[in-house]
């Protein structure tokens, strides 16, 4: 697998300019008398390469944030920039297809089909795209190495540990070398060791790859791995932190 497209490369310092911006970001669910706003007014900057870790009590707006940054869902109001593009002035299609090319997606849930193997459940996204099987099996195969279940190609997730299956999930999420992988609990249905050795990978990945990471957690210890943690708080982005522990989480071992 190589860097993704436009990434800085291994042993690159993280680069000054902007990947996503959020300007005054709003969202707004319901009407009247029953509308919630679940963001008030953010505003966040993320450049490429970063590991941003996005934490905070429930009903904060950390997921709704972390969907906006997705192209899962639309704000209400203020803008939103992938590479100084706004994203709010596209069509549907035109999201969807910003989101194929570029974003690569890690759940608490494996979401893995029971009856294919490791390889078939990989190639999804490529079968999606259209890709030929030889091209879409062969781009399986570098993403489940790059992932350390290239051994592990024809098993089902049945004949698989849950740190395994979530392996495959994020095999299966960077096998179109997406610029940016959002990761939403990727720990919360692993026990402690197999998080950390899952989030040692993820690590890997923004490090080798260049991907940049953007990480929903709860846990203080997972968000030691990012660069930078984003504390959400009733709507608003309550403090942000550079986070000195990240070198010695990349060390850990």
């Amino acid at each position: 697998m190589s860097a993704a497209p436009g990434a800085p490369s291994a042993g690159d310092s993280v680069v000054s300019a902007p990947l996503i911006e959020l300007r005054g970001i709003t969202k707004t669910y319901g009407q009247g008398a029953t509308a919630f706003q679940a963001l008030k007014g953010v505003d966040l900057s993320i450049a490429a390469g970063d590991f941003v870790a996005i934490m905070g009590p429930s009903g904060s707006g950390k997921s709704t944030a972390m969907n906006t940054l997705g192209c899962l869902d639309t704000p209400s109001s203020g803008e939103y920039l992938f590479r100084g593009v706004p994203v709010q002035a596209l069509s549907r299609d035109e999201r969807a297809r910003l989101r194929r090319r570029y974003f690569g997606f890690v759940f608490q849930g494996f979401h893995l089909l029971a009856r294919t193997t490791a390889r078939e459940n990989v190639e999804l996204p490529l079968v999606y795209r259209g890709e030929p099987r030889a091209q879409r099996h062969a781009a399986a195969q570098r993403a489940l190495e790059a992932v350390g279940l290239a051994a592990w190609a024809d098993h089902t997730p049945a004949e698989l540990s849950g740190g395994q299956q979530q392996r495959v999930a994020i095999a299966r999420a960077i096998v179109t070398e997406p610029q940016v992988l959002l990761a939403d609990e990727p720990t919360g249905n692993l026990d402690s060791q197999r998080s950390h050795e899952i989030m040692e990978l993820i690590q890997r990945l923004n490090r080798d790859y260049g991907i940049t990471v953007l990480m929903v957690t709860h846990e203080h210890d997972i968000a030691a791995y990012a660069h930078r943690i984003v504390h959400f708080r009733d709507g608003v982005v309550e403090q942000e932190q550079h986070n000195g522990t990240a070198v010695a989480a990349q060390e850990r071992g």
